[in-house]
């Protein structure tokens, strides 16, 4: 699944590419990835406005229109938004079309039509669960090193499943989670109240460090993940732990481990993280 870094590099691709551009038309071809309104309405309001910004929340794209209205893309499993001319042949696995100005276009693809679009206007956003209950991003004015501190020391499971709790921390997933955990030396299986300060302090940093860096590298490709242009990230090669098991921990030398935690596999190095 795109995480934070995958999707912010998404909006950044498409940003100076979309915005400015009026919705000439879309074309739904698979009705039912549209969960509000109806596919029909969808297509209705969302014809022959602007689209004004593009932000992101989280792994959530947020398309903002004219009319104060919101197009919410949540990408999943295997989404993916690609831009590009009209002549060039849609993605096999394209879902939703939508027809720009210029003879531009933005496919919504999907190889395992799982992802989920909305349309509603700014004040309706609390339809959308995990959008409206959605803890501090990394990198962000909320995440504190006070706020991991006091949520990890209330929690009774492990620190893994907590860090992939959505209504915690908001964007992390699998891949990033293991990576923050090596960084910062913490079994993953640990319980969270076990965390010490001193502890929390560079779990804090290597949570901010691994998206930082996932950023700058364009995300991580194992298979789907591509931007907006149809680029693959290249932070696959720059990974600690996730994906390597059996290989030789790049700090110490021990064979990364791969388990199950919080019912993900989860790669870990059992000399370093403790």
């Amino acid at each position: 699944m795109p995480e934070l870094p995958e999707v912010e590099t998404i909006r950044r691709s498409l940003e100076g590419r979309v915005v400015g551009k009026r919705v000439r038309f879309v074309d739904v071809l698979l009705p039912r990835l549209i969960k509000w309104p109806t596919a029909e309405k969808f297509q209705a309001i969302i014809t022959g406005k602007k689209i004004l910004f593009l932000k992101r929340r989280g792994k959530y794209l947020l398309f903002g229109l004219e009319d104060d209205l919101i197009i919410v893309v949540h990408l999943r499993m295997t989404g993916q938004l690609l831009y590009s001319d009209t002549d060039v042949e849609l993605d096999r696995f394209a879902r939703i079309v939508f027809y720009l100005e210029n003879d531009e276009i933005l496919q919504y693809a999907d190889s395992r039509t799982l992802g989920t679009l909305y349309a509603m206007s700014s004040d309706e956003l609390w339809r959308i669960a995990g959008l409206s209950n959605m803890g501090p991003e990394p990198l962000s004015a909320d995440f504190t090193l006070d706020y991991l501190k006091n949520g990890i020391k209330k929690r009774k499971g492990n620190i893994k499943a907590l860090l992939l709790n959505q209504q915690f921390i908001g964007g992390l997933g699998n891949i990033y989670v293991d990576e923050c955990l090596a960084i910062a030396g913490i079994r993953p299986e640990r319980s969270a109240a076990s965390i010490n300060p001193e502890e929390a302090a560079r779990l804090f940093c290597a949570i901010n460090q691994v998206i930082c860096d996932g950023i700058e590298h364009g995300g991580t490709t194992f298979r789907d993940y591509r931007d907006g242009t149809g680029q693959s990230g290249s932070h696959q090669f720059h990974l600690y732990v996730y994906g390597r098991k059996s290989q030789p921990c790049l700090k110490c030398g021990t064979p990364i481990v791969k388990t199950e935690v919080a019912g993900r596999g989860t790669h870990y190095c059992p000399n370093c993280q403790r």
